[in-house]
């Protein structure tokens, strides 16, 4: 196979503009990288204030995942198996958080969960569980739509064939429908990971920026840039940090997606 049938027939000056987008990409994290003080950047990673933060975030994160599995999958089962016209209401719902400005979605949870919400009794504004809410919020469409994705193209031949022989619903869901849609159920579970544990907008404004109490990560190294909390060393540790976790992220999800070994 001769090289430009292999690469296609693209203008080769493309490659210009498509290094100047990929350097617009990079080298702002090769800076954030070239500011890091290696020298302290155990102590800075590990001192009180950033460490409350680190283990808050990752804490938080991981209920709000598993938060996401137990709603999320059941959601995105219903999408996948409902006719198109619901599918695509059911599917535009999901997308919203996915392209609302995080802020805008800290204020709609402060009118639901706030005092002065609908559900204010419950006294979940400005806590802990508030950042979970807020983390769940914003990430729950990644896994869902993982799901739903993953789901729907299976098919429905082998639940069929399943059905034909006696299988009941959960039989099927638990040994066929489950496994044919494992690598999309766990890439969405990696990437509503990765997406709650960098949430900030939504979880300011309806959890606020109490250290120990609701300050993660994002909110940590914010409130170090503007003079307060954390110092700037650990801000820039942490920040690493949260690019190695996107990083990481990208690995998992390319190992598991379908075809990623050819």
């Amino acid at each position: 196979m001769s090289a430009a049938v292999s690469h296609g027939y693209a203008p080769r000056t493309l490659a210009i503009p498509a290094l100047i987008g990929l350097a617009f990409l990079i080298l702002p994290l090769a800076a954030l990288v070239a500011r890091v003080e290696w020298s302290t950047f155990i102590s800075d990673v590990t001192s009180e204030a950033a460490r409350s933060a680190l283990l808050l975030s990752l804490g938080t994160a991981l209920i709000a995942t598993v938060l996401c599995i137990v709603i999320g999958v059941p959601l995105a089962l219903t999408i996948a198996r409902s006719g198109p016209r619901l599918a695509a209401v059911l599917r535009a719902a999901v997308t919203v958080p996915l392209v609302l400005p995080p802020m805008v979605g800290g204020v709609a949870l402060l009118y639901l969960f706030g005092r002065a919400g609908w559900f204010g009794g419950l006294g979940l504004s400005f806590s802990t569980p508030a950042v979970v809410l807020a983390q769940t919020f914003v990430a729950l469409p990644f896994l869902v739509l993982a799901v739903e994705g993953a789901v729907r193209t299976s098919g429905v031949e082998y639940e069929r064939t399943a059905a034909a022989l006696g299988a009941g619903r959960w039989t099927i869901l638990r040994r066929i429908t489950l496994p044919l849609a494992a690598p999309g159920i766990v890439a969405g579970v990696v990437l509503c990971f990765a997406r709650a544990i960098g949430e900030f907008g939504a979880t300011a404004l309806f959890a606020g920026n109490r250290p120990g109490v609701t300050q993660t990560m994002p909110l940590a190294i914010y409130t170090a840039f503007n003079g307060a909390g954390v110092t700037q060393g650990a801000a820039v540790a942490l920040a690493l940090l949260l690019l190695a976790t996107a990083i990481l992220v990208l690995l998992l999800v390319r190992g598991w997606r379908p075809g990623a070994a050819r």
